[in-house]
């Protein structure tokens, strides 16, 4: 990362910040959409100094893509069910909040893919890259890194390729390392392997471009997904950090992203 993943001590705001209120369409979402409303002046996003998103994590990642060419921090609080990217939800005293939240930066991933059938499609994600097998047989994937061929045949049911703050969610589930924010790093994890048996992964500079190329698509397909958005019947896909995107999250200090990340390897 050109601009590394990194938590600052305090984000200023000024006097009188503009606010705008996002919710997701569950009833507790609405109804705190409704309190914060009525306490707090709400401005649209594309007018605010911060953005508060109420809802979960889906929500949280569905906002952070939607206004993600604005540049304004986003506050997200809970109002889904794990909240990992979100604050704990509290009406009250949400300017005194901000004021003293922790600032964190974040950059997607790109992604070009293209089809069997020639076409090209770009996608960006918060969390992670992957393909999978779209049928009963296993998919087949060569790995490039840099234009480097490091493995000439995967064996499996899918790859991730994780940035530090997805690392912590489907990665982690395929048995991926968890990578603390600021390690500089990506995770590339696969998914049930079978060939080689072994293999675990690999953890790779954040500025590495890996290249997934499909073997065998005709007859062992595959899907490629980048957060919520799926293609399909893949022939390579090929990811890098968008260095040039930045996604600016703020965390009450006792909440913040950096050291829940650390808390998760010491989970039972």
């Amino acid at each position: 990362m050109q601009e590394s993943l990194h938590a600052e001590d305090t984000f200023s705001l000024g006097a009188s910040p503009k606010l705008a209120f996002v919710a997701s369409d569950s009833e507790k979402a609405e109804l705190a959409l409704d309190e914060l409303s009525t306490t707090y002046d709400a401005v649209p996003p594309e007018e605010a100094d911060v953005i508060v998103a109420l809802g979960g994590d889906g929500f949280m990642l569905e906002t952070l893509h939607r206004y993600m060419t604005l540049d304004t921090p986003i506050y997200g609080m809970n109002r889904g069910s794990v909240g990992f990217l979100l604050n704990q939800f509290n009406p009250t005293g949400l300017l005194d909040r901000l004021s003293s939240a922790q600032h964190i930066v974040l950059h997607p991933l790109e992604t070009k893919v293209t089809t069997l059938d020639g076409q090209e499609h770009s996608a960006l994600a918060i969390n992670e890259v992957s393909v999978h097998r779209e049928v009963r047989q296993a998919a087949k994937v060569s790995v490039h890194v840099d234009g480097v061929l490091r493995m000439e045949e995967l064996v499996c049911d899918g790859v991730i390729l994780a940035t530090p703050a997805g690392s912590t969610a489907y990665n982690l589930s395929a048995h991926g390392p968890i990578v603390p924010l600021g390690a500089k790093l990506l995770a590339l994890t696969p998914i049930s392997a079978f060939r080689p048996r072994r293999w675990r992964g690999a953890l790779l500079p954040d500025r590495a471009i890996v290249r997934l190329k499909v073997l065998e698509a005709d007859k062992r397909p595959v899907s490629a997904a980048a957060d919520f958005t799926e293609i399909r019947g893949v022939s390579e896909v090929t990811i890098r950090e968008a260095s040039d995107l930045r996604l600016r999250l703020l965390f009450d200090p006792e909440h913040n992203l950096e050291e829940r990340i650390i808390r998760e390897q010491f989970l039972p």
